[in-house]
């Protein structure tokens, strides 16, 4: 059975946006984005937000002039199944992709069942709904060095998880990688 894993760069007052909409401040550098390709390598399905995914969709076509960790995310990225949950898309622009109107637990769950590669999820609020219906495995946050104030949060503030920390990393930027199994 895969794991779905909710992973997530954030700061270190734990928002993935600040108040502003702006995540600028977590762009990874080299070192980091090479650990995320790694995290992300395995990956056989991400199921995504809208919003997200408006923002991931720049690697459909991202490659010229780019670094080659960022040309390795784009492949990676590219060879992944999508999954957009919205009510208002209605259609998509990259490949490998579908549209869900509406975060099925039980749907989520027999993908989990059936796939042989792990799934990701993306977008807090999606994430948050799949961690309270118990569907997330893994929880995979990069804190980055700053502290933005208020935002939108990486985790949902209405649900209790109890997790087992299995893996902690610091790179040279100052960024921490804290990987935790969500407990049944």
């Amino acid at each position: 059975m895969a794991k779905l894993i909710y992973s997530a760069i954030a700061s270190l007052d734990g928002y993935v946006e600040d108040e502003q909409g702006e995540f600028g401040w977590a762009a990874p550098d080299e070192e980091v984005h090479a650990f995320v390709n790694d995290l992300e390598r395995p990956i056989g399905t991400y199921l995504y937000g809208r919003r997200l995914y408006e923002t991931m969709v720049f690697w459909e076509t991202a490659s010229t002039g780019q670094r080659a960790v960022s040309r390795d995310f784009g492949e990676i990225w590219r060879a992944a199944e999508k999954v957009v949950y919205s009510r208002t898309l209605q259609t998509v622009s990259s490949a490998r992709t579908r549209i869900e109107h509406e975060f099925d637990a039980g749907a989520v769950r027999r993908v989990k069942e059936s796939s042989n590669a792990d799934i990701t999820i993306g977008g807090a609020e999606l994430a948050g709904e799949a961690i309270a219906k118990g569907l997330v495995d893994e929880i995979q946050l990069l804190l980055a060095p700053i502290v933005v104030g208020g935002g939108k949060p990486a985790l949902p503030g209405n649900v209790r998880a109890e997790l087992e920390l299995l893996d902690e990393r610091r790179f040279n930027s100052g960024v921490v990688h804290l990987r935790y199994r969500v407990r049944a």
